[in-house]
């Protein structure tokens, strides 16, 4: 099973440099969908043990407000994106030029608000990915959920530990104004994704 630490110090710089690219595509689309109120920035890209998954990316019982997004196949993956309910209904309102909602329940508005800003950094990444590695990825419409976040991403990992017990994780993160948001977004690869990149970053000139 091939890592990225197969590929050597060249390999880990060529994967941060492509998700560093696609959060650049990333940003500048959240600038446009927010009016210059939301800017992105690629935290980190690594690799970590799966059993320390939700430790390390913080996610403990908290109920968190998640929009999901899934590259179907072999070569595929999950694109997470993480809020609490008060940064959630902050952007919400942003989007929609509204105070935030007071209600339990989302609005329609307000869950379709959050999904289109999915759907924007999931092409983002999307079409790095198919430009790594040429093949045509598949992917969902964005889908809106409220859950525990360790329990969503345990279950999008849960395959790997048939393969692996490592995982790539790519770590996004927000700002508001130079202001930093508690808003995450993990990307989750599957085996046969994750290989297809390392083939691909080995290949590269």
């Amino acid at each position: 099973m091939a890592t990225l630490d197969d590929g050597g110090d060249g390999a880990a710089s060529a994967l941060h440099e492509l998700f560093a690219s696609a959060t650049h595509e990333a940003s500048a689309a959240m600038c446009r969908w927010t009016n210059g109120l939301i800017t992105v920035t690629l935290d980190q890209v690594r690799e970590i043990p799966l059993e320390e998954v939700t430790g390390e990316l913080q996610l403990g019982d908290e109920l968190f407000t998640m929009v999901v997004l899934t590259i179907g196949g072999e070569v595929g993956g999950n694109l997470i994106l993480l809020f609490d309910e008060f940064n959630g209904r902050q952007l919400a309102a942003s989007l929609l030029g509204r105070e935030p909602g007071t209600q339990a329940e989302w609005s329609e508005l307000e869950q379709s608000a959050l999904t289109e800003t999915g759907n924007i950094l999931g092409c983002a990444y999307i079409n790095a990915l198919t430009r790594l590695i040429g093949a045509d990825l598949m992917p969902s419409a964005p889908y809106f959920i409220q859950d525990y976040g360790a329990s969503v991403v345990e279950q999008a990992v849960m395959t790997q530990a048939l393969t692996s017990d490592r995982l790539l994780v790519c770590q996004i993160g927000f700002r508001r104004r130079e202001r930093q948001l508690d808003w995450r977004v993990v990307f989750v690869p599957t085996q046969g994704m994750q290989e297809a990149m390392h083939r691909s970053l080995c290949a590269a000139p």
